[in-house]
């Protein structure tokens, strides 16, 4: 049986990746910040598929939290075959309106972190041959969307590159791009969303269903929707300060995910 280690599990989309690996028979490794929800997601899983659901409590925006999840992925006697970094958080308001050290923190869980728990688990995987990671990133990471934006276009990029780095290793990687997803994501932000067209919001099941199958096919980058893969191609073809303008009336400045 093999296990995945998932950040953010406790909610949005990181949650419907442990609902749909146990359902397939992974046991899981849970990491999030608050221990209550985790152990009830836990004891759920385990309840409702027979799996295994290990708890581990970190906070990716400090160095201790990323040690500990590093530390668990560099277990040599319960190996991780999958890395799922999905821990991210969107901040309110326009650049300069948003505190210097808010930003940081977010460079901390959506760069940092990513970099050194993908580094953690590609070394581990590669040392057996076998393994895979999704980074899950945003189609605000296509379009001028400030830090959000920026930090989620560096996991996009930064995952293609390891990715050509170990093709042949047997270690997969993948970005995910979703765009707007149901979760907690945007109300934990204080963020409205009365402005965002119907249309635009993906369920989160779905969103994971087409992952695993993008990441299964070997594809390093996945869209997962018709809809965002024909709005990204169109992204393309529109000058960047233009569709600054308009994603900034629809999406605001903290972007999809």
């Amino acid at each position: 049986m093999t296990t995945a280690l998932i950040t953010g599990s406790t909610a949005g989309i990181g949650a419907a990746f442990a609902r749909r690996l146990a359902a397939d028979g992974h046991d899981l490794v849970l990491v999030a910040r608050d221990t209550e929800r985790l152990r009830e997601q836990a004891t759920e899983l385990h309840d409702r598929h027979g799996i295994e659901a290990e708890v581990l409590r970190a906070d990716l925006a400090t160095d201790a939290g990323i040690e500990a999840v590093a530390a668990r992925l560099d277990d040599r006697r319960n190996p991780v075959d999958l890395l799922i970094n999905n821990a991210g958080f969107g901040n309110k308001g326009r650049f300069l309106e948003v505190s210097t050290a808010d930003e940081l923190t977010m460079l901390k869980v959506h760069c940092e972190a990513v970099l050194r728990l993908t580094s953690a688990a590609a070394e581990a995987m590669r040392r057996r041959g076998r393994g895979g990671v999704v980074n899950v990133a945003s189609t605000a990471a296509f379009v001028p969307r400030g830090t959000y934006g920026a930090s989620k276009a560096w996991v996009v990029q930064f995952t293609q590159g390891v990715a050509q780095d170990l093709a042949g290793s047997g270690v997969r990687l993948m970005a995910l791009c979703p765009g707007f997803v149901r979760t907690e994501f945007h109300e934990r932000a204080g963020m409205g969303t009365d402005n965002i067209p119907k249309w635009m919001w993906l369920d989160a099941d779905n969103v994971v269903a087409a992952a695993l199958a993008d990441l299964s096919r070997g594809r390093s980058v996945s869209v997962p929707d018709p809809r965002y893969k024909a709005l990204m191609g169109a992204a393309k073809l529109v000058p960047r300060g233009l569709l600054g303008g308009v994603t900034s009336r629809t999406g605001r400045k903290y972007g999809p995910r």
